[in-house]
């Protein structure tokens, strides 16, 4: 993939930062931040190592400095630490792509409580404490974007994934409160929303109607950045339909698949 893919995506130049630095879709919204004029990039995952195949994408759009930053999100004590590692590496960040996050097994995680509780931690607890830590050095700075994933699978929470589903609902009632908590800090959010996502991490699954790609995805993220806003649905019909689906009868909801 070359920067010719995107040419009309340009949401400015700057340090950007990938939490979950293999995620498909930060990859898709970072390579499209290079193509828009960003020259320094960060991805923070675990095997930090092992991202050669991640830094050649964002160094074929045209990156110029690709760092590699050892992060494991479920170490709550190290959060900080990394985040300070980074602004030591790059000075300060323009947008933070938060993007780490597991599916988890449905059916494993209504028997074992253990599982339960590690999707849980991963996405939502571990999103809470990288977000408050963000938001704290992004005030510092005073300027700054971060984009946090949350899933319309927390709109209205479904028998088939309520695990899941209930860690993206709290994820979204959070990043929501810290949007408006960020208002004129000069640091936004953008919070978005997306539904079945075709790709690696659901693999094997039958895809849901209205389902996008990690590519869809990034353009709509991408474009909601330039644009300014403040939450995108993906794909945007999602939204009206949600907000009918709110309103359908308990015993209709309980019967939706995933």
């Amino acid at each position: 993939m070359t920067s010719r893919s995107h040419p009309a995506e340009q949401p400015g130049p700057g340090a950007a930062l990938l939490l979950g630095g293999r995620s498909e879709i930060g990859l898709a919204v970072l390579r499209r931040l290079v193509a828009g004029g960003a020259r320094t990039v960060v991805l923070a995952a675990r095997r930090a190592e092992t991202l050669d195949e991640q830094e050649r994408e964002l160094r074929a759009e045209g990156a110029t400095t690709v760092h590699r930053v050892e992060f494991d999100a479920d170490d709550l004590a190290a959060q900080r630490a990394v985040l300070d590692k980074v602004i030591g590496l790059v000075g300060a960040l323009d947008v933070v792509v938060v993007a780490f996050g597991i599916l988890g097994d449905q059916a494993r995680a209504e028997r074992d409580a253990g599982h339960a509780l590690a999707v849980v931690h991963t996405d939502y607890t571990a999103h809470i404490g990288v977000l408050t830590e963000l938001a704290t050095l992004l005030r510092a700075q005073g300027r700054g974007t971060i984009v946090v994933f949350s899933s319309v699978a927390g709109v209205r929470v479904r028998r088939a994934n309520y695990v899941y589903g209930s860690a993206k609902a709290g994820l979204d009632g959070f990043a929501s409160g810290l949007a408006d908590a960020l208002a004129g800090s000069g640091v936004r959010l953008l919070l978005v929303r997306p539904g079945f996502v075709v790709g690696r991490m659901t693999e094997g699954m039958s895809p849901a109607p209205f389902s996008s790609t990690p590519e869809q995805v990034a353009q709509a993220t991408v474009r909601a950045l330039r644009s300014g806003r403040g939450e995108v649905w993906v794909p945007s019909v999602l939204r009206p339909l949600f907000g009918v689906m709110r309103l359908l009868p308990r015993a209709i909801w309980r019967r939706m698949p995933r």
